[in-house]
This record gives structure tokens, sequence and C-alpha cells, in this order.
């Protein structure tokens, strides 16, 4: 049987400014669990296409695929000042390959799984997977290709039946147990694109980390965490295979567990891997141990996000939320460990005392680039989504399938130009 698997995301900048063309290291995961003694297996990725409709029309005819598969990275941008809604793109995509095919086609990926009966009705594929899918899709290829019809019964399946969209209980699950496929990918290309090739580590129950959310949390806590000695045999087989030293570690907390993210650069050390790397790191959960071991394994950058625990969350004085804050910044310049940080400004409950609490510190601290968001990008399942309904913002969680943003109302009538105007003065500061 022929599939094709489809990469649609096309945003190329991180926070509007900085050079970022994320490898699809999940359609590589998917491609990485199908049988291709079994199956031809056609990858691609819209990453690069100048004319990305064309180019999938022409592979289509040519392929004749059975089968295709279709990743959804994200939702948008996430970006206020810039905004850009991802599914048109996917959505043109998939019509396109139903003007030249017949091809059963199935839609899975972080930003559908988030969403996926409104994403489901949106982009009007024949199957949807909800969840993390390598395993599922490639039951679901097998099911098809000896015309068995019972696909519908898996968790995280999502199709239409009587007119209605159905999301069957639970979620995909996968335990990443094949190496991701990228010889169908453009590496020359992601050689020089962004921050690295992808190499995933662990994947936690948190989109971001927060005090809270990682509270007493162990490896047995995360949906996945891949074994430290897989994960350097595969860097080192990227040196090997694609003579690819630049990585980036897929893990929206590196540093939990603490004693995990220590073990790992002391195996890259001992290992001798020469690479350079990056990756996200929670600014708190930090020491001078870690600090110096990640620079010591060669990490070139780490992108950090907001701490959770901001002054309009009505706990602590100003003193000690600013203390708390500058502490790991502190750490990571004094151990020579280069870093970006955001901060996002219309928070609910925000205030000009809280305003001009973020921008001291912003002007406390030396990172590489720091990151002005403006308003909350609103998620489903998030306290933010919530508030947005409360304040009537929205109807409910259905409607963030389109980029929604709140900011709060104390400060949404000047927050825009004010930040525009100390951001002036700052080079380094990205208003996003």
């Amino acid at each position: 049987m022929r599939i094709l698997l489809v990469a649609t995301n096309r945003h190329d900048r991180l926070n509007s400014r900085m050079n970022a063309q994320p490898m699809p290291i999940g359609l590589a995961y998917i491609a990485g669990h199908l049988d291709h003694d079994r199956h031809e297996v056609k990858v691609i990725d819209l990453m690069f296409a100048e004319d990305y409709l064309t180019e999938i029309e022409n592979i289509v005819k040519d392929f004749q695929p059975h089968v295709v598969g279709v990743s959804l990275r994200n939702l948008s941008n996430h970006s206020y000042l810039n905004t850009q809604w991802a599914l048109p793109i996917t959505k043109d995509v998939i019509d396109r390959i139903r003007d030249h095919s017949e091809a059963t086609i199935i839609v899975g990926g972080p930003a559908f799984s988030l969403l996926p009966k409104q994403c489901y009705e949106f982009l009007n594929p024949d199957i949807g997977v909800a969840g993390d899918a390598g395993e599922t899709f490639a039951e679901v290829c097998e099911r098809i290709e000896i015309g068995e019809l019972s696909a519908y019964d898996l968790p995280g399946m999502v199709y239409s039946k009587d007119g209605e969209v159905v999301l069957n209980e639970g979620l995909c699950v996968s335990a990443f147990a094949s190496r991701p496929r990228l010889d169908d990918l453009e590496m020359d290309k992601y050689r020089t694109a962004g921050f690295g090739i992808g190499v995933l580590t662990k994947l936690g129950s948190f989109s971001y980390p927060t005090p809270s959310s990682t509270a007493g949390m162990s490896e047995a806590d995360f949906r996945v965490i891949r074994p430290i000695d897989e994960v350097v045999a595969e860097v080192k087989d990227l040196w090997e295979q694609y003579q690819l030293r630049k990585v980036f570690f897929v893990d929206n907390g590196f540093n939990f567990p603490l004693d995990h993210a220590k073990s790992l650069c002391s195996a890259i050390i001992e290992a001798d891997l020469g690479i350079r790397w990056n990756t996200c790191l929670a600014s708190f959960n930090v020491d001078t141990e870690l600090v110096r071991l990640m620079r010591d394994a060669g990490c070139a950058l780490v992108l950090m996000g907001n701490r959770g625990g901001d002054l309009h969350d009505g706990t602590g004085s100003l003193e000690e939320h600013m203390a708390a804050q500058l502490e790991v910044p502190k750490l990571c310049e004094e151990g020579g460990l280069h870093y970006t940080i955001a901060r996002t400004f219309g928070e609910p409950g925000e205030t000009r005392e809280t305003v001009e609490h973020k921008l001291d510190f912003l002007r406390r601290i030396n990172p590489a680039l720091a990151n002005l968001r403006v308003g909350v990008s609103v998620m489903p399942g998030t306290d933010v989504a919530t508030r947005a309904i409360e304040e009537g913002l929205i109807s409910d969680e259905s409607e963030l399938i389109e980029p929604t943003f709140y900011i709060a109302e104390e400060v949404r009538d000047w927050i825009v130009p004010y930040l525009q105007e100390q951001a002036e003065g700052n080079p380094r500061w990205n208003l996003w």
C-alpha cells in the first residue's frame, strides 16, 4: 500500500523574529512506526515549499497514495501583533489532495489533539487521530489495507457517523519504541534551520511547566521518558548518518526531574558527542550543578518561558517575586549558559504595577533575547480559557480553534503602544 505523509507547518519564525524551522519530528515518528517492507512510504514536508499547493498536487498525481496522513503542528503562531492561523493552510492542502485522489485522509498532530472534534469539522478528513499516534496510525493503515472497517474502535479516533462527529474515549498512546525516520526529510536544509534537529527526550503531562504542575513530579509521572542511553545513541547516529551536530532536545521542561536532566548531561559529556544543543528550560528548579553540566555538555541556548506566579497572582510581595524570578537567569549568566526569556503582558489580574514589575525584571537580566508577549494566547483546558468564558470573550472552548487572545481590561487600552515605546530602547527586546 502507498502511504503519503504530509507535514503542513509553514511557520518559520520563533516569536516573529528568530529563524526557527522545526523539523516535523512527530511525522518522522509516524513514518518510523510503519512497516516499510510492507508499504511504500513517502514523506512531504511543506516547510520549504515555494508553492506548496502545486507541490502537493504534483506529488499526489505522481505517487497515487492509498492513504494520506496529515500532521497539524500548531493551531496558530500565538502572536497577538502578527497573528497567523494554521488551519486554513492544512484545509487547503486536504482540499487539493481530494481534487486529485480518492485516498483515505487521516489527520493528527499536536494541534489536532487539542480540539480534535473541532479540527475534524473544519478540515473534513476521513479519520482523525488524537494523541501520540505512532502505533495507532500504523494499526489503522494495516486495517485499511485488509479492508477491515473496525478502525473506528480504537481510542482517540475521530470520525463522522450519522452526520455527527464522534471522538472515541481516551487518546492514542505511543511508547516511541521506533526511531523517527529522517531519510525522507530535507536534512541538509534543517542543518542550518533554527535550533537544530529535534530529538525527543520526554513528554510530560504539562504543556509548559509551572511550580504547581510539576510539584512532586517524578519520572513515573511522564507520558514518555526515553532511556538516556537511547537518546545518546540517537544523537550519535545523527552525526554518523547525516553529519549533524546541532540538536534540539524536544522537552518542554528539560530540568524535570532534575536528576534525570543531570544524568543526561553527564552521559553526553561521557560519550564525548561534541554536539551543540538547545532546549526549553523551566525558570525554576535549577541549581549551579545543572547549569555547569548543561554548559559542559554543549548546551548553546535555553528557552525560558513565563515563571509561574507573577505579582498579580495575589501571593507574596514584590521583593519576594523579584528575587524568585531573578534566581535562574542569574545562575545562567554566572554559569555561562545563554538563554532567552519570555514575559506575558495582559494576563488575568494585570495592572500597571505588575506591568512595571515585569519590565523592571527584564531590565535586571541579560538574556540573548527577551520576548514580550502581548496577551495570553488562550488554549483549551486552561484557567485563562475558563476566565475568557466567564468574561464573555468566548462562549465555549470550541471557539479556540481560531486564535484568541486574553488581555486584562485594566491594561487593554494602553499596553501595546506602551510596550512598543519601552522596547524601542532595548534592541534585545522583541514585542510579540
